[in-house]
């Protein structure tokens, strides 16, 4: 950037005006704002290098919004990570759904939930997960991926690019996903119905497993009901670090394309 232009008065810049930089802060603060002002009718992304679009009709639902959301190749500072149950990262992990449902918890800015990166890793956890949230055959994958107790080391297994960032509030629009995950119908609902004036979001997630996970140790800001955590120790970017995609791109394509069909959402063959 220019520092020296009129429009900054000659005051010094206090943030690098690095595009991918800028978009991260923006999306961590901005889209929340819009969606609590909007009632949730608008939600805008910042993607470096991304043109602003708008749709000329909500159609085939009045309700739902969709966004394809290419990874940047812009380095970023810190990738940050996703915190989820830690069966569902195992789910992820193993090819066997490629979608997580969001809400946002409480130690959310502003308590709503908002896409503040790509690329994130996925973080383990054993919080709130219980066998009877999940479809009776999964059930016992609790004891296949125990997740991280609080105060625990964390073991990190691998990462997703997050390809697709929708947002639903009609019940038959989670009843079209009921097939492509693993929780039950019921808990699947009840994160529709928390904070129901907020939607929510369905995160299409291409995953990669790491050849060696990587542990690191516990800090107290990891614990709580966050979506996004900073994990110290871990890479800057998660494609330096040896892996292996969950499916393959002829089976993630056809996954996507089945989770984008049953939304009635035209898939962008760019992301």
């Amino acid at each position: 950037a220019d520092t020296t232009a009129t429009i900054y008065g000659g005051l010094p810049l206090r943030r690098s005006l690095d595009p991918a930089r800028l978009a991260q802060l923006l999306e961590r603060r901005v889209p929340a704002y819009f969606a609590t002002v909007s009632d949730g009718a608008y939600q805008p992304h910042f993607v470096p290098g991304g043109v602003a679009k708008r749709a000329s009709s909500r159609s085939p639902s009045e309700m739902i919004s969709s966004m394809a959301v290419p990874v940047s190749s812009h380095a970023m500072e810190h990738i940050p990570a996703l915190k989820e149950w830690a069966v569902i990262c195992h789910a992820l992990l193993a090819g066997e759904q490629v979608l997580d449902l969001r809400k946002g918890g409480l130690r959310e800015d502003g308590r709503h939930f908002g896409v503040q990166t790509r690329r994130a890793w996925l973080y383990p956890t054993s919080e709130h997960q219980r066998s009877e949230l999940l479809r009776p055959a999964y059930r016992h994958w609790l004891d296949l991926a125990p997740g991280s107790p609080v105060g625990s080391p964390i073991t990190v297994h691998g990462w997703v690019d997050i390809t697709d960032a929708l947002t639903i509030t009609e019940p038959e629009q989670l009843d079209a996903l009921s097939s492509k995950v693993i929780w039950s119908a019921d808990y699947a609902a009840s994160r529709m119905h928390w904070k129901h004036r907020d939607p929510l979001w369905v995160l299409v997630c291409r995953a990669y497993r790491l050849l060696e996970p990587i542990t690191i140790d516990w800090a107290d800001g990891y614990g709580g009901c966050t979506s996004w955590v900073d994990l110290e120790g871990l890479a800057t970017d998660p494609m330096s670090v040896g892996h292996e995609p969950a499916l393959s791109d002829e089976a993630f394509t056809a996954r996507r394309k089945g989770v984008l069909d049953a939304l009635g959402v035209v898939p962008d063959v760019s992301a």
